[in-house]
């Protein structure tokens, strides 16, 4: 949480912004407020102590030095407090500066276009952005991850998805957790691209096929009903007996193929869809369901969708979470969303975070969404509970 002891920085050219946007954190509570009007200048306090302040307010249109270079400036100095971007601008620009630096990982507290109203700032300088805990960050070489996939220390996380109409839960993601003996709880970001590039994607997804599959039928023995989603890579559609593989673990579990949905992400499966084909149309002749994951990112979407038997798509988080502010995200949010109608598939929002989030979609007539304001990733136990008390309380979803 930010507080009045926060340290802030106020970087802009213009006098008058400066002056204005003093004034305001100062009626907000912030007294420890350092007003700068150029870059330079506030890169040279920044070189000798990086941690000098916990917040920078930064205009991305100034003279000898713009908010951009400014920004590639804070990523070589590590700076890992808040940040916030001002523009005038229009908000396209305003929007992929954000993104750029979101990219970069800067903790971007938020995008505001000037001039900047005293509620957006008492909004954004409320607290940091919500993340999920992970584990610090480390390289984990192809051996340590290997071994971590034969020793049986992968478990999975659910996050749930529901109807945008009814708010009914109608299934869980299933996603890969590492539970290192030395580090704790490890988030995929920092072993699947390991395992991608060391031939270790085949081992890991039986595994994690063999951890959902197996939770779905526990699930159904207590009268849960629910689809379950598995991430699957490029590396596994490259096998033609890995459509028989994951029918053969169904069967064992004693689960029908409708209960499974695979989830293929598009930038991955964009670079070789004729090498997947085959073994993507044995899944859908085996009634195994087809997502294509991530919508939007890549850049042969609309081939992969005549050519390959998806029957769901899920429009990524990036045009979803704060579209209904963002009308290039909500053009594209929409396009997607009537496209997939067309198409006849079903249509998932992911990265719904925030209550206009839902109210969006609700508008929009998106058949399910996903994300934190519906619930974070939770372990298998926490599961029972958290449907029962979703399902109570749901009828609360669409009300004011």
């Amino acid at each position: 949480m930010i507080t009045d002891t926060t340290r802030i920085l106020l970087l802009d050219d213009d006098p008058f912004v400066l002056e204005l946007m003093g004034h305001q954190l100062a009626e907000l509570g912030f007294s420890r407020v350092t007003a700068m009007d150029q870059a330079a200048h506030a890169l040279a306090v920044l070189e000798t102590e990086p941690g000098a302040f916990s917040v920078i307010l930064c205009d991305l249109q100034m003279p000898a030095m713009d908010g951009i270079e400014f920004v590639r400036h804070l990523v070589r100095l590590g700076y890992d407090k808040g940040l916030v971007l001002m523009s005038g601008e229009n908000q396209r620009i305003l929007h992929t500066a954000e993104t750029l630096a979101r990219a970069h990982r800067l903790q971007v507290l938020g995008a505001l276009a000037k001039p900047v109203t005293l509620e957006q700032l008492r909004q954004v300088l409320a607290c940091r952005p919500p993340r999920e805990a992970s584990s610090p960050r480390l390289v984990y070489g192809p051996q340590e991850v290997e071994r971590g996939i034969a020793g049986g220390e992968l478990m999975l996380h659910y996050q749930p998805k529901v109807e945008v109409a009814t708010g009914a839960v109608v299934g869980f993601e299933s996603l890969a957790r590492w539970v290192h003996p030395r580090d704790g709880l490890v988030y995929p970001d920092q072993f699947i691209t390991t395992a991608e590039e060391h031939g270790l994607m085949d081992a890991l997804t039986r595994v994690v096929l063999g951890l959902a599959v197996a939770q779905a039928r526990r699930w159904t023995d207590i009268g849960l009903d629910l689809h379950m989603a598995v991430n699957v890579s490029m590396d596994n559609l490259t096998s033609l007996e890995f459509a028989d593989g994951v029918a053969g673990e169904l069967k064992g579990a004693g689960m029908p193929p409708s209960a499974l949905l695979l989830e293929v992400t598009e930038s991955r499966l964009m670079k070789d869809p004729q090498a997947s084909l085959d073994v993507l149309t044995r899944l859908s002749l085996k009634r195994i369901g087809l997502s294509i994951d991530d919508f939007g990112t890549g850049h042969s979407s609309l081939v992969q969708l005549r050519d390959i038997p998806f029957g769901e798509l899920k429009v990524d988080r990036g045009f979803v979470h704060g579209a209904a502010h963002a009308p290039a995200s909500r053009a594209i949010l929409e396009a997607s969303l009537d496209m997939a109608r067309r198409l006849g598939m079903q249509t998932v929002a992911e990265g719904v975070e925030e209550r206009e989030d839902w109210e969006l979609l609700c508008g929009l007539d998106c058949d399910l969404a996903q994300g934190y304001f519906i619930a974070r990733p939770m372990p298998a136990a926490d599961v029972p509970a958290w449907v029962e008390a979703w399902e109570n309380g749901r009828h609360l979803l669409n009300e004011g």
